[in-house]
C-alpha cells in the first residue's frame, strides 16, 4: 500500500490533500497533520474518501520520527512553513523517508530564503538512497518545468527569462494577502535582486515597474521586479542565460498598505517588548490580517502565471511564452480554496506522484527543472493545471 505524509494543513495543504484523494491508485493512503489537528479534522470531512489526521509540532524533529515511524509513509509532503524545512528534511532522513517541498528554506530572524542550506543535505540524502525534491509548487515548482520544457523542446540555447506572476483576482477585503501573510510580506519587502551577466544585481524592492497585458481576457496589471528563489537554482543549471528577472502583480491598494504598515514599523521581523513580553511585529500582524485560507469564498477572478523565454533555435532568435491561467472561482468550487493556493497544491501532487510510482527517482536533493520535464507537463493539463504556448509577437511582453 503506497501512503504519504502530508504537514501543513493551510490552504495549500488543503488543496494537497484533496488532489492526492482524487488519485487513490497512487495515494492509496493518506495521513494530514500539523500542529493543530482540529484543521486537519475540517479538511478531511470535506473530502470524500477517508483520510487520517494527526497532531505533530513541524519545529520537533522527535516529534516527527516518532509520527513517520508509527505513520510508516512512503514519502512526506512538507506543506508547512518554509522554517520548517530543514526540521523536516533531518526527520526525513532519520527514518529512510522521501521527501518534497513547495518552498526553500528560511531562517525565522533574517528576511533571507536561499537553496544553499538545503543544497547542503545533497550527500546525506545520497548516501541514504534517498530523494529529496524541491519547491514543487507553482513559482517555484511549475516555472521550473516550463524553463525546462522550453530549454528541451523549444529553445536550443537559453538566454533571457521573465517568469511573471499576476493574481487577477479579488478578495473584496480592504487588505490581505494571498498566502501566509508573515512569508508573503517578508518576501516582498526583501531587496530585489536580479540575474545579469554573470551575477546578481541587487536593486530596491519594488523599485521597478512595468505594465503587463494577460492573455485569454484576464486583464492589465501593473507588475514589480522582485527575487524570487527560482531564479538562484534555473540561473545554476541553465548557465546560458544572460538575464533572468521575477515579476509580480500588486495593486496600488495593496502596496499603499504595505507602505504604511512598514512605516509604523508592523514589517518588523526582530522582536519588540510589549508590556514586558517580546513580539514579532510581523507575527502579530498575521494574527490581525484575514486567513488566507478563508478567502476562497469571496475571490473572484484569475490568475496568469509563465514564462517567457528568448533564445535560440536552429541559430535563430526565438521567443516563447508559457502560461497558465487558474480560475478562483472553479478552484474553490472543486476543493474549497482559492487559485494562488490551488495553483501551488496541484503541483506538490503531482511531483509527489511522480516520484511514488518511480517516474521521477534519484538519490539525493533535486530542483524541478534537473527532471523530465514531459511527465509533468503532461500531468498539469490532466489535473487541473492545463497550460498554452504563445510565440513571437503574440506575447504580451512590454
Amino acid at each position: 500500500m503506497r501512503k504519504v505524509l502530508i504537514i501543513g494543513a493551510g490552504g495549500v495543504g488543503q488543496v494537497v490533500a484533496h488532489k492526492c484523494a482524487q488519485v487513490p491508485a497512487v495515494f492509496q493512503e493518506i495521513v494530514l497533520a500539523s500542529r493543530t489537528k482540529e484543521k486537519c479534522d475540517a479538511i478531511a470531512a470535506g473530502i470524500s474518501r477517508p483520510i487520517k489526521t494527526a497532531q505533530v509540532d513541524a519545529d520537533n524533529v522527535p516529534e516527527l520520527v516518532a509520527l513517520i515511524r508509527q505513520e510508516r509513509p512512503d514519502m512526506v509532503i512538507n506543506v508547512a512553513l518554509p522554517y520548517q524545512d530543514l526540521t523536516i528534511m533531518d526527520a526525513c532522513l532519520e527514518t529512510g523517508v522521501h521527501y518534497l517541498d513547495t518552498a526553500n528554506y528560511e531562517p525565522r530572524d533574517v528576511a533571507k530564503f536561499e537553496y544553499r542550506w538545503q543544497w547542503d543535505y545533497q550527500e546525506r540524502f545520497a548516501k541514504a538512497g534517498l530523494m529529496a525534491l524541491l519547491g514543487s509548487g507553482f513559482d517555484p515548482g511549475v516555472t521550473n518545468v516550463f524553463t525546462a520544457y522550453a530549454a528541451k523542446h523549444l529553445l536550443d540555447t537559453l538566454h533571457y527569462l521573465d517568469i511573471v506572476d499576476v493574481n487577477g483576482g479579488d478578495h473584496g477585503k480592504p487588505f490581505a494577502t494571498n498566502f501566509n501573510p508573515e512569508i508573503n510580506i517578508r518576501e516582498v519587502t526583501a531587496p530585489c535582486r536580479h540575474y545579469e551577466d554573470g551575477a546578481f544585481v541587487e536593486t530596491p524592492a519594488m523599485s521597478t515597474k512595468k505594465t503587463f497585458t494577460c492573455p485569454e481576457g484576464v486583464g492589465t496589471y501593473n507588475i514589480y521586479r522582485l527575487y524570487h528563489e527560482e531564479l538562484e537554482s534555473l540561473t545554476k543549471h541553465f548557465p546560458t542565460l544572460k538575464r533572468a528577472q521575477f515579476w509580480m502583480s500588486f495593486s496600488d491598494n495593496y502596496l499603499k498598505h504595505l507602505e504604511v504598515l512598514g512605516n509604523v514599523g508592523m514589517t518588523r521581523i526582530d522582536p519588540v517588548i510589549y508590556n514586558g513580553v517580546p513580539i514579532i511585529p510581523l507575527q502579530f500582524l498575521k494574527a490581525v490580517l484575514p486567513d488566507p485560507g478563508d478567502l476562497g469564498k469571496t475571490t473572484k477572478g484569475r490568475t496568469c502565471i509563465g514564462n517567457i523565454m528568448r533564445g535560440l533555435k536552429d541559430g535563430e532568435e526565438r521567443t516563447v511564452y508559457i502560461y497558465n491561467t487558474c480560475d478562483h472561482e472553479a478552484c474553490y468550487s472543486e476543493v474549497g480554496s482559492q487559485a494562488v493556493s490551488y495553483t501551488t497544491g496541484v503541483p506538490a501532487m503531482i511531483g509527489a506522484m511522480l516520484m511514488m510510482t518511480g517516474v521521477w527517482q534519484g538519490k539525493g536533493v533535486f530542483n524541478m527543472e534537473q527532471l523530465d520535464p514531459d511527465p509533468f507537463m503532461k500531468a498539469l493539463n490532466e489535473h487541473g493545471l492545463p497550460w498554452a504556448i504563445l510565440e513571437g509577437t503574440d506575447i504580451p511582453w512590454p
